[in-house]
């Protein structure tokens, strides 16, 4: 028998890594005839655009502070209890936690009602928050097979499904043209802590390539405050450029660039995989039990991007640079090796599961 609840609970927030894949999710499911509800912090909100507005819920919550404990232990106390009553108005089905400590309360709270919950983990390294709910989960859906940090207990609990994406990122072609050929079109990008950091390091290596001959294009995202300066600092040193900041019509850079340098969140890495472009990745150092190395790690081994870690970056970026310049067929074997891996039936075997857990007897 079919169940007419077609209410589902998507709890995600914080970065942009983790709202991005929930909208993607929300999306599909809508136009399959379910009811999504996002639920989201202030900070994932500004992630979405208008017209998610509507089926979109706010639960603020915060990640765990050391040195505030008292804060973070109320914070989340708060953010349970707004989800008890947002769970209790709505009934729905089933919530699907998209990780982090957004997803957190939204779970627990299904726990207390008997509202049975999926975990999506994305990473190589199972999160905390994920890692507390594992035990309470009715599946764990990942993307790589490969994952680890998860008790064996709970293997039989893991589905691969492989990575949540938008839409737009799963239908994208990228459009091939011969001005990239011999030049390097270098995209940077990253969140908000990564576009304050980048502006500050990447500088003086697009410099000194262009010291060396090399033909760069960079195309970066930076903060506002640092415009003016970075302005001035590429026009001063001849290099061609463009800086934007956030923007929803980030496609235009995927078809502009033949390299992107980025931090190892998950979700921005699987995005350049399935958009077939090469990866160099730089880790943020201080990522929760360094999941982001681990990350950009399975990435080389599997060449789909090159690993610098952040404090190699004037001793070994220029000279991968200059490599890359030099051999194009370094960017050609990345992009044959990306081309080996496609996401584009995530949504279909999740709509699969779905149902095979919720609604079929």
């Amino acid at each position: 028998m079919i169940s007419n609840n077609k209410k589902i609970v998507i709890a995600t927030g914080g970065t942009g890594g983790h709202v991005f894949p929930a909208v993607g999710l929300a999306s599909f499911l809508n136009n399959e005839g379910y009811d999504p509800i996002l639920t989201t912090d202030k900070r994932g909100f500004k992630f979405l655009d208008k017209k998610n507005y509507k089926m979109t819920k706010i639960i603020n919550s915060y990640p765990f502070n050391k040195n505030n404990k008292t804060f973070s232990i109320l914070s989340t106390i708060f953010a349970f209890l707004k989800s008890l009553l947002l769970l209790l108005q709505t009934r729905p089905k089933f919530i699907f936690g998209m990780g982090g400590y957004s997803s957190f309360p939204v779970c627990l709270a299904g726990t207390i009602l008997r509202i049975p919950f999926i975990i999506y983990e994305s990473n190589l390294f199972m999160g905390k928050a994920n890692r507390y709910l594992t035990p309470f989960a009715k599946k764990i859906f990942v993307s790589y097979r490969d994952l680890k940090g998860i008790n064996e207990k709970y293997e039989k609990k893991i589905i691969k499904i492989g990575n949540i994406l938008r839409e737009e990122i799963l239908n994208f072609k990228k459009i091939e043209s011969k001005s990239l050929e011999n030049n390097l079109n270098i995209l940077v990008l990253g969140g908000s802590q990564a576009a304050k950091v980048f502006a500050e390091i990447l500088p003086s290596v697009f410099i000194e390539c262009k010291r060396k001959n090399i033909n760069i294009k960079v195309y970066q995202q930076c903060l506002d405050d640092q415009r003016l300066n970075l302005k001035e600092k590429y026009e001063k040193n001849k290099i061609n450029f463009e800086l934007f900041s956030f923007t929803f019509d980030i496609f235009k850079y995927y078809h502009l660039s033949n390299l992107v340098i980025t931090r190892a969140g998950a979700s921005a890495l699987a995005e350049f995989l399935n958009c077939k472009i090469p990866i160099i990745s730089i880790p943020l150092a201080t990522s929760s039990e360094n999941h982001q190395l681990k990350n950009a790690q399975y990435f080389e081994r599997k060449g789909f991007g090159v690993l610098v870690e952040e404090k190699d970056i004037k001793n070994k970026l220029f000279d991968l640079l200059q490599s890359i310049h030099k051999d194009k067929s370094i960017l050609n074997v990345m992009k044959i090796n990306q081309n080996k891996h496609t996401d584009k039936d995530v949504f279909m075997i999740i709509k699969k599961e779905i149902n095979k857990l919720f609604y079929e007897d």
